[in-house]
């Protein structure tokens, strides 16, 4: 695991929130942002941004408190021609614990670059399933990409606990690409803003033909990563048997988002995995990583050669 993603999953344990499902941090970056602008607007929007996610029930489900789900939010902000509209990055980490370790197993790590909104200090922060672009669609831009981003974090979570069970928090993410604010300037909704976005990521997951990847979420942890404790051998194995299943997914389906989504979170926890694998598990497993996770092809001959 990286050590971005150690250092913010570290900075959860020390944030006390009320939230039904989350334990999430959201942090505002403003550096690139106009000196004309009072930057104590972004530290505004960063409290508000945390009561949002924090707060708000995103489930029907109740959460025990070592149930909740660690995760954070990155915004990093960037001015634009227009008087109170930003463009920012946002970048989304979760984690999932492994049973009877203290161990975190990250989810996604991912980050989406069309974040467009418009923000005035003390704005109200409002989502509604039912009227997802609101009165302002730039206003109402912010919390849609918050909403549909949270509903995958749940999604995920629910998916490597259960098989298919993020279905619903998918569906709930989709119906906010469907209704999504539309205006100048913001994208990452429309299939023709590109093939890595918030529209394809919510196509793969929802799509009959790529049920399979489901089956490998939910394999990858329920049969691998929470029998590493005391089946080591056993679980890796399955975590291999995962990858044979994640090729041939690939094979029928190359070049998906959901796949890339997948190993962006997962590579150096691969390499701890398959480092201590027997000779011919590690080279099976070696010839597949290097396939699959094209990106960080070199890293995997580095490390498990």
């Amino acid at each position: 695991m990286n050590k971005i993603f150690l250092f913010l999953l570290s900075a959860f344990f020390a944030t006390t929130s009320h939230a039904q499902e989350l334990r999430a941090r959201v942090s505002v970056i403003s550096n690139r942002v106009n000196n004309s602008v009072d930057k104590q607007t972004f530290t505004t929007l960063q409290t508000a941004l945390n009561d949002f996610v924090n707060t708000r029930k995103w489930s029907n489900d109740a959460f025990k408190t070592n149930e909740k789900i660690d995760c954070s939010f990155l915004l990093n902000l960037e001015s634009t021609s227009d008087a109170n509209v930003y463009k920012a990055s946002l970048t989304i980490q979760s984690g999932r614990p492994v049973f009877n370790t203290t161990y975190v197993s990250p989810v996604i790590n991912y980050q989406d670059n069309d974040v467009t909104f418009k923000y005035i200090e003390f704005q109200q922060l409002e989502f509604n399933d039912n009227r997802v672009s609101g009165t302002d669609p730039l206003v109402s831009n912010l919390t849609a990409v918050f909403a549909y981003w949270i509903n995958m974090v749940l999604g995920f979570d629910y998916d490597s606990f259960s098989l298919k069970g993020g279905s619903a928090y998918f569906q709930k993410a989709q119906n906010i690409v469907n209704n999504a604010p539309e205006g100048r300037n913001i994208s990452g909704w429309k299939p023709f803003d590109g093939t890595r976005n918030r529209y394809w990521l919510a196509e793969n997951l929802l799509n009959s033909k790529y049920t399979i990847f489901h089956d490998a979420i939910y394999d990858y942890y329920r049969l691998g990563m929470d029998k590493l404790y005391d089946q080591e051998a056993t679980a890796r194995t399955n975590i291999l048997n995962v990858l044979n299943l994640l090729n041939t997914f690939n094979t029928q389906n190359s070049n998906t988002m959901i796949l890339q989504l997948f190993f962006q979170a997962k590579t150096q926890e691969l390499i701890q995995i398959f480092s201590k694998a027997a000779p011919a598990d590690k080279s099976k497993a070696l010839e597949l990583l290097k396939r699959l996770d094209i990106s960080s092809a070199t890293k995997y001959e580095d490390q498990l050669k």
